[in-house]
């Protein structure tokens, strides 16, 4: 017996786009809140329309694009054209019956439709809105617009991935995206427990750029307790915790420690590494012995951190020489079996096809998408024991669910929903409709 989502029964109207906002929808929908997203096809979510994700063999189109099946699984989704002003009743109508209204766009685009916290209160006093905007609704840039990557730049994360004497470097991809997501989830279901109590709502307020600098970490106490910069000469390559002739001191990145680097394994591929990292003298011991104590590893001058620092690179040579000749998830079950911390380097394909710890706690689940075919999602990260974390479904298709959320839940008569279609309230008149909403409404 499937157990239930410890948010049933609390509806979320969604108007987000892109990854911030509708991973932390996505995220609600995992705990069983019912998710109605509302698009528009003449201003579809650029990561809807985009065709850089769509897999090979499929047709590029508005349901076809993977990136938007992953960051909307388990929704409904609704075309409504807000701009009318038939359209806004309807959304109106529809806020009235929500407990969350959840966006993502900049401070005031949502004021300009007439839909700000205040005009939300007004239909239902305990509403919860969450707003992610960029820049937050305060302060002098709260009107800036922003995506992930230039909200990184400005948190200062952007600069902490840059090396001496090269321009900075940034990160492989935007995680504010996912973490303003996780934000926002935390932020909602807050208001929640909130209202719970209270009975009140309240608007939610959640700067994407300032929830960055939290990511910081301890470069930020670096900087105001100990005065140093967050990037310094001889920063470290690869994945090492210190250079040869660097002071020997604890930085941001945390203890210094040789060796701790990423090492080719078996195979010489661009994928074909594992990370291996002895944080004390006790656990280099362990990886001598389980490379087998070849006579230079033995050396007394290595017994120690300040050794192994100085000859970090004749160390990190010839453990790869090592690590070659070992498939890297074998070389991380030798290691690990003794308490020396390795892991492989795993790629997207990796993860999802030769990682059994991942696979045994169902972080990918498959489901059927009418476009993409049978795919699979990722589900959570984490385990409830008491009520359910999943994914339920693939996202919608743009528009699916419309007269099913009109009819059912505000109760439009079907000539109520024909009409909506023909006068470009719930569809553009003049754009065709897909075959399935042909289908529904027949």
């Amino acid at each position: 017996m499937a157990l239930p989502g410890a948010l049933a029964g609390i509806r979320v109207l969604d108007f987000t786009w892109v990854r911030a906002g509708p991973w932390a929808t996505r995220m609600l929908g995992s705990l069983g809140a019912e998710i109605i997203k509302v698009e528009w096809p003449e201003n579809l979510d650029m990561i809807r329309r985009g065709t850089a994700t769509v897999p090979e063999g499929v047709e590029e189109g508005p349901n076809s694009a993977g990136l938007f099946a992953d960051s909307n699984a388990n929704k409904l989704g609704i075309t409504l054209n807000i701009r009318s002003e038939s359209g806004l009743d309807l959304v109106r109508d529809l806020i009235a019956v929500s407990d969350i209204v959840m966006e993502n766009f900049s401070s005031r685009v949502m004021q300009r439709r007439g839909l700000g916290y205040e005009e939300l209160r007004k239909l239902k006093p305990d509403i919860i809105y969450v707003s992610m905007a960029g820049f937050g609704h305060t302060g002098r840039h709260h009107s800036y617009t922003t995506m992930g990557p230039s909200a990184q730049a400005l948190s200062g994360l952007t600069f902490l991935s840059g090396v001496p004497d090269a321009p900075p470097a940034g990160w492989g991809y935007s995680y504010l995206d996912d973490t303003g997501g996780m934000y926002g989830a935390m932020c909602a279901l807050t208001a929640l427990r909130h209202r719970t109590v209270t009975g009140q709502g309240q608007h939610v307020d959640l700067s994407q750029m300032t929830m960055g600098i939290t990511l910081t970490g301890a470069a930020f106490l670096d900087r105001t307790v100990n005065g140093r910069e967050s990037r310094r000469e001889g920063y470290p390559p690869g994945n090492r915790t210190v250079w040869p002739g660097a002071p020997l001191e604890n930085s941001y990145r945390g203890p210094a420690a040789v060796p701790h680097n990423a090492y080719r394994t078996r195979g010489g591929g661009h994928n074909d590494w594992c990370v291996i990292a002895c944080f004390s003298d006790e656990e280099w011991e362990e990886l001598v012995r389980v490379m087998g104590s070849p006579q230079w590893a033995t050396d007394a001058d290595l017994s120690g951190l300040p050794g192994r620092i100085r000859r970090q690179d004749d160390i990190d040579q010839n453990i790869e020489v090592w690590t070659q000749t070992l498939e890297k998830y074998e070389l991380a079950a030798m290691c690990q079996d003794t308490g020396v911390r390795a892991m492989p380097v795993q790629s997207s394909q990796d993860r999802v096809e030769n990682d059994p710890q991942l696979r045994e706690r169902g972080m990918f689940m498959e489901f059927d998408h009418a476009v993409l075919g049978r795919r699979e999602y990722q589900s959570v990260p984490f385990k409830l024991s008491k009520t359910s974390a999943e994914v339920r479904g693939p996202a919608p298709l743009i528009g699916q669910h419309t007269r099913e959320v009109m009819e059912g839940l505000l109760g439009l008569s079907r000539q109520e929903v024909l009409d909506g279609y023909d006068d470009g309230t719930l569809w553009p008149a003049d754009m065709p409709r897909h075959l399935y909403i042909e289908e529904a409404l027949k």
